[in-house]
């Protein structure tokens, strides 16, 4: 029998698989935090601030390579982390896209330990990330509402905040904070999104590609989230 048609989708399947897969779902996703913590800490320590500055603040185009080689490296590691035919490609899309966000979110912790006040915008921004994810995940949970319709609209919004982005950093001008809220909000509702296709629509062996969407998700809203945090906090 196809690999492809030995899963149904999680909605459909008995409680305690249903419940096992929910389980492996966001334990993957705990571990890709994890890893991404580590590995963040890792090259904070190691990367010189020189070649920082040069790779990610050498000119405006910089950032605008760095996005897009992160959206291609994103691109694949959905692709693999989908696959049918082997978990151990499913992994290597997990550790791609962790690799991913780690690498882009490099400049932006580095402005924020180094040219910040407060020793704490980190840690701050971390704690409210949890928070939110944490409460639209009870809210999902306990509601159990379907939260799919918001896919056409999110998609919307997800064009139009990248159209933006790239014009900011070719015109040079910074989105602001009330962009970065927007941004919260946008990524709320993925979160959203993301955690009632856990429930209704991944199969229960895509708990892999399920992680790797929620922690998309959750880096994001940490991304927006710290910016906001920073906005007050710059020396």
């Amino acid at each position: 029998m196809p690999y492809e048609l030995t899963y149904g989708p999680a909605a459909a399947a008995e409680p305690a698989e249903r419940a096992a897969f929910i389980r492996r779902t966001y334990g993957h996703l705990a571990g890709a935090i994890l890893a991404f913590i580590g590995l963040e800490a890792l090259l904070l320590r190691v990367v010189p601030a020189q070649l920082i500055e040069q790779t990610f603040f050498g000119s405006r185009y910089s950032w605008l390579l760095v996005l897009l080689a992160f959206m291609g490296a994103s691109w694949v590691a959905q692709m693999w982390a989908r696959s049918r035919t082997s978990s151990a490609m499913q992994y290597l899309g997990l550790g791609l896209y962790v690799v991913a966000e780690a690498v882009i979110f490099l400049p932006l912790l580095y402005i924020a330990q180094y040219y910040c006040r407060s020793p704490n915008v980190i840690p701050t921004a971390g704690i409210l990330t949890l928070a939110v994810f944490g409460g639209l995940t009870v809210t999902v949970f306990v509601t159990r509402k379907d939260f799919s319709f918001l896919g056409p609209i999110l998609s919307v919004g997800s064009l139009i905040a990248l159209g933006l982005i790239v014009v900011a950093i070719f015109v040079g001008f910074d989105l602001g904070t009330l962009f970065a809220a927007a941004m919260v909000v946008l990524m709320s509702g993925y979160v959203l999104y993301y955690t009632s296709n856990v429930l209704h629509h991944y199969r229960t062996d895509q708990h892999v590609a399920a992680a790797l969407a929620l922690f998309a998700a959750i880096a994001t809203l940490f991304w927006y989230i710290l910016q906001i945090v920073m906005s007050g906090n710059r020396r």
